[in-house]
């Protein structure tokens, strides 16, 4: 390589951006292991804590907690009071780091990011051999990382925002309809939706036989398991109960067959019943995704949802950023003629379809 053609502060730069992200990678650990001991929990409203108070309120010990409090604070991740030495929580990151049923809560995420070192074997396999990993394949912190990360957004806004944004929707879920959800995972989605809506019958279903166990348990503890279903099935094999409302979450990209799974939706609907498509938000262009969300989206698509859809055949391999017009030229190649973007977050795209 010619020496000359370094630029120095260029290399410096980028150096600093890979320090950077290995900095963050360290501290997602730490985030974890706060979250998992309570660290963040015994701080949240106490004002200013000192190393000790903080260790006794978390029954933890000292000189971890202290060694841990300061790696928060380089990273801004609590706030340092030098005259005091003592540590401090703030209320947004309280609303982030300790507060379970806040929509922007993200410790959880970290064990999907995780999973994506546990399984790096068979991801180097699959780059290798063009195979793919199915969902089921992956290490189990994927499956609660990605459960507990989506349920706090849904939390936030499924019931609150996206259900509103679709056509005469509301009224019928508080009239009383049939609603399938497609991809189900852990059930957060129908079981907010049941939730919210007494009159109406949620039927939920999935592939993976252990997030179907975990999500008949989930609706066992929110006391729902009469008004929610929860079956194995896949996308194209799920019972027809002539749905009028169909939801995919987060799911669709993952499929090996993307238009399949929109046909079968298209006729296990009822009449003028609709289909709720919630994706990884994505603009339609590459140089329009350079970003830190999309930074993730691409990495987990990598990881994940490519490799699940090639595990499936991978009739069309969507990947995580598929964007708007690729979404709807899935529907419209399975028959439907209304697709439009009925609502919009920093992390999602959702989508109304009729045929």
């Amino acid at each position: 390589m010619n020496a000359t053609a370094i630029n120095p502060a260029k290399l410096e730069a980028f150096v600093m951006r890979a320090v950077n992200d290995l900095s963050a990678s360290y501290g997602g650990a730490m985030i974890s292991i706060g979250s998992k001991l309570g660290l963040y929990q015994a701080m949240a409203g106490a004002g200013p804590l000192s190393a000790s108070e903080v260790a006794s309120r978390s029954s933890c010990a000292e000189r971890y907690v202290r060694e841990w409090l300061n790696s928060q604070a380089a990273g801004g991740y609590v706030d340092y009071h030098a005259l005091s030495d003592c540590y401090e929580l703030t209320p947004e990151q309280t609303l982030v780091l300790a507060d379970e049923n806040s929509p922007v809560f993200i410790p959880h995420a970290w064990s999907a990011a995780a999973s994506l070192w546990f399984d790096e074997e068979k991801t180097l396999h699959a780059f290798r051999t063009g195979t793919g990993v199915a969902w089921g394949d992956h290490h189990g912190s994927l499956h609660c990382g990605v459960a507990a990360f989506y349920r706090n957004g849904y939390r936030g806004n499924l019931v609150a925002n996206w259900l509103p944004a679709l056509n005469g929707i509301v009224d019928k879920l508080h009239a009383g309809i049939a609603v399938a959800d497609i991809g189900c995972g852990h059930g957060h989605s129908s079981i907010l939706m049941a939730q919210a809506f007494p009159n109406s019958r949620f039927y939920g279903f999935d592939a993976h036989a252990e997030s179907i166990h975990t999500a008949q348990q989930n609706a066992r503890i929110a006391d729902i398991a009469e008004q929610v279903n929860f079956d194995i099935a896949t996308a194209v094999s799920y019972p027809n109960h002539r749905y009028d409302l169909i939801c995919f979450f987060d799911c669709l990209h993952d499929m090996g067959d993307p238009v399949a799974a929109v046909k079968y939706a298209a006729q296990t609907l009822a009449p003028g019943g609709t289909v709720m498509l919630v994706e990884p938000f994505a603009h339609d262009r590459i140089e329009q995704n350079l970003s830190p969300i999309s930074r993730a989206y691409y990495a987990s698509s990598t990881t994940v949802c490519c490799a699940h859809a090639i595990s499936e055949g991978g009739k069309m391999v969507l990947g995580a950023q598929a964007g708007e017009a690729r979404l709807a030229d899935v529907f419209r190649k399975a028959g439907f003629t209304h697709f439009r973007r009925a609502a919009e977050t920093p992390f999602n795209l959702i989508f109304e379809a009729q045929i």
